[in-house]
């Protein structure tokens, strides 16, 4: 199988000639029913880029992945706090006070998605696009200058999928936690996988279909001249049935930077306290491994905000 020189599949598409010429003519469709189409509204908002994002006592991990994602321009943080123990709520404080948070109480156990179209429902006119991710990812722009100057280029796409680049341990057993995730996690794959997570843009519609939509903070549905579309990826492309033509591609413009296993004892924590969309553990010794060996090239790409994430963590640090 062909792949693009900065993608592998994270599953291999179906093969044979009928099933190509099937996902073939659906992504046409797609692109041209997408291209074609102007947005539903076009509003002002009061925020231009946020993200939503549901944790499980990730108190160690929060103001890093705030402070930098604001450095690459992301305006405001929809935090939905899934039972959480660990007295994160001293963390988030001041960016509350500030307006930079919202934070939602949601105690229903493995219900992710519902609370993602929560988000959607109650914040959509507050924003005008909203990205789903975790704590253990980073939005890094590579060819961009921000999320600002990459989500502008998609003003007229409902919804944009950002590709993974997995990392891994970097032979670490153990780990100081107060150290940046950023700094110290630099072994990444060789890479991008075809999956990732969405940007969803307001002025469009969301679609609320429970067999479309049931993983759509990987794969977000939308409607678009009343139709049911799939995402363009950072590409432009469109992506149902992990088609992707291949194209020379030079440089990836916005990855996600995924933390995937952190040091072995960080990710055995992890499966002990549970998961915000699983209801039976995932994060066991064997994934760990699977996952860490992928990881073989070094990824720096997010060091060019270090010194400036650095400054602004002493910053908030003294504040607080």
């Amino acid at each position: 199988m062909r792949e693009r020189d900065v993608l592998t599949y994270f599953r291999p598409p179906k093969r044979g000639l009928k099933a190509l010429l099937k996902t073939a003519s659906r992504n046409l469709y797609y692109s041209w029913v997408v291209k074609h189409d102007k947005p539903e509204r076009n509003e002002k908002r009061k925020y231009h880029v946020s993200l939503c994002v549901m944790f499980k006592d990730e108190a160690p991990y929060l103001r890093e992945w705030l402070e930098y994602h604001m450095l690459v321009g992301v305006d405001h943080f929809y935090l939905y706090d899934n039972n959480s123990s660990d007295g994160f709520e001293s963390i988030i404080s001041s960016y509350q006070k500030e307006g930079l948070v919202t934070l939602v109480r949601w105690p229903h156990e493995h219900s992710q998605v519902k609370g993602y179209e929560d988000c959607i429902k109650r914040f959509q006119g507050e924003s005008d696009w909203i990205g789903f991710i975790d704590v253990d990812e980073f939005l890094v722009p590579v060819a961009e200058e921000s999320l600002v100057t990459f989500l502008d280029r998609f003003s007229r796409r409902p919804a944009v999928l950002v590709y993974w680049r997995y990392f891994g341990s970097g032979g670490m057993l153990t780990r100081d936690t107060s150290r940046l995730v950023t700094e110290d996690f630099v072994i990444a794959s060789e890479k991008m996988f075809t999956k990732g997570k969405c940007f969803f843009n307001s002025n469009y519609d969301y679609l609320f279909d429970p067999a479309r939509n049931r993983s759509m903070f990987h794969y977000l549905w939308t409607v678009s001249g009343g139709k049911a579309v799939t995402p363009v990826d950072v590409f432009d492309h469109t992506t149902y049935r992990d088609w992707y033509p291949n194209r020379r591609v030079k440089e990836i413009p916005v990855q996600i930077n995924h933390y995937t296993v952190k040091s072995l004892a960080e990710y055995r924590e992890k499966n002990k306290k549970g998961d915000v969309y699983y209801d039976h553990p995932t994060h066991g010794d064997k994934v760990f491994h699977d996952r860490d060996n992928k990881c073989h090239v070094p990824d720096y790409h997010i060091f060019r905000y270090m010194d400036k994430l650095k400054l602004k963590l002493a910053e908030r640090e003294a504040k607080d």
